[in-house]
């Protein structure tokens, strides 16, 4: 398994270019001119033991929508690409993740399989410039790349804001324990995921 992958994606709608570490400190210098979605990547990574470099220069003055989907897209594919054959790692991960008043629920299986499941709504159309139906079209654009499934809900809570930071955070505490190697062997029955 790699430890670490360069990325790039440049598109008539973004242009992306950084880096990603699976074994790190939780450390990210992350630039998507979305201050929120700045914001809540610096946190997956910090709970996820991530490394994250990340440029995005999208197309703001339309909206964020390419600029959010793009990056789900890179970041899962170079997630895909450092996994390799997954030879290994944990496979699954669970997060129940308070928040305040806020708690939610991450279960991953990195199966090669991408399926996401989302339960949960949000009281409010933004939170700063970052539309909040973008937040679960994040987790999507993420798992069609790199091949996870992907269950998350919002069990309870009041705050917008709250609720999407601990989504944020379970995702990098799911991830974080499902990639951790445990063994020599790929964990499936099959003999590949």
């Amino acid at each position: 398994m790699e430890k670490k992958a360069e990325f790039q994606r440049k598109t008539n709608e973004t242009d992306i270019k950084g880096a990603l570490s699976l074994f790190g400190d939780g450390n990210g210098t992350i630039n998507t001119g979305i201050g929120f979605f700045d914001h809540m990547l610096n946190l997956w990574c910090f709970h996820a033991g991530f490394d994250l470099e990340l440029r995005c220069d999208g197309d703001l003055e339309v909206c964020p929508h390419h600029s959010v989907e793009d990056i789900g897209l890179i970041l899962g594919s170079t997630f895909n690409k450092i996994l390799g054959d997954r030879k290994g790692i944990r496979r699954y991960g669970t997060a129940y993740l308070p928040m305040d008043e806020c708690l939610t629920r991450t279960i991953i299986d990195i199966s090669g399989r991408p399926y996401h499941v989302f339960k949960g709504n949000f009281s409010f159309d933004k939170i700063g410039d970052f539309p909040t139906e973008m937040v679960s079209h994040f987790f999507y654009s993420f798992c069609m790349e790199s091949k996870i499934t992907l269950h998350q809900e919002i069990l309870y809570g009041e705050n917008d804001h709250h609720r999407i930071e601990s989504l944020f955070k379970g995702f990098g505490r799911a991830l974080a324990e499902a990639v951790r190697v445990e063994s020599d062997q790929i964990p499936s029955s099959k003999g590949s995921l």
